[in-house]
């Protein structure tokens, strides 16, 4: 049976970007997806759900009293939290209500990967030690605040793919290589290697325009 997982995501884009992250591992499906923390709270107290993952900027309550509140009310469902790079208040408030992990934006699959596997090896070291000793402890505990370093594929370069998520944040038609190229600052030949990335992590979605009169284009735009 698959884990149980509550996006709380304002922006519809990346809640939707969230949720194929979440489903692209078979032992995860999404139940819901809150725009607010009042809606996921309500969610909560009647339905039970093993995962959240938890923006922390969001109307009407924001993820950090979201987390207060489902700690206080003994909700039982492990936090991913999701804030910004300089948001060191945020992380420093929120590890003490015993968050699994936090998510840095912009993240991408793979490090989105590495929290869900997070979330497994910690179900699967309390099911198998009815008893804890000191090296399941040892293992849960280093499970829990670990940090893997994203590992992105050769020539993929973290800033620049965040200037290329942050234009298609902006521009949700299809665009051509040409017009993201040239609006991004970035050279062609880059632009075409990071949208094949973005298209097999499948990030991005891709289609062929044969309406061009001539040589027929490649048209980009946001899963």
């Amino acid at each position: 049976m698959a884990y149980k997982v509550l996006i709380v995501e304002d922006d519809p884009m990346v809640a939707d970007i969230n949720r194929h992250y979440v489903e692209t591992n078979k032992n995860f499906t999404v139940a819901e997806i809150c725009r607010n923390g009042e809606e996921a709270l309500e969610y909560l107290e009647k339905n039970s759900v093993d995962l959240v993952v938890l923006d922390v900027f969001m109307p009407v309550m924001d993820g950090v009293e979201v987390l207060n509140q489902i700690r206080a009310r003994n909700i039982p469902t492990e936090v991913i939290m999701v804030t910004a790079a300089n948001d060191t208040q945020t992380i420093e408030r929120t590890m003490k209500d015993g968050v699994l992990d936090y998510l840095i934006k912009p993240f991408f699959m793979e490090r989105f990967q590495v929290s869900l596997k997070k979330f497994e090896a910690k179900v699967k070291t309390l099911k198998q030690n009815s008893v804890l000793d000191q090296n399941s402890i040892d293992s849960l505990i280093s499970n829990s605040v670990k940090t893997k370093n994203e590992e992105l594929p050769k020539g993929i370069q973290k800033k620049t793919l965040e200037v290329v998520l942050k234009f298609f944040e902006e521009n949700s038609s299809w665009q051509t290589a040409d017009m993201i190229a040239e609006k991004c600052g970035i050279s062609i030949v880059t632009i075409r290697h990071y949208m094949n990335y973005l298209v097999e992590i499948k990030v991005i979605e891709e289609s062929i325009n044969y309406e061009t009169g001539g040589r027929p284009s490649i048209l980009y735009r946001t899963v």
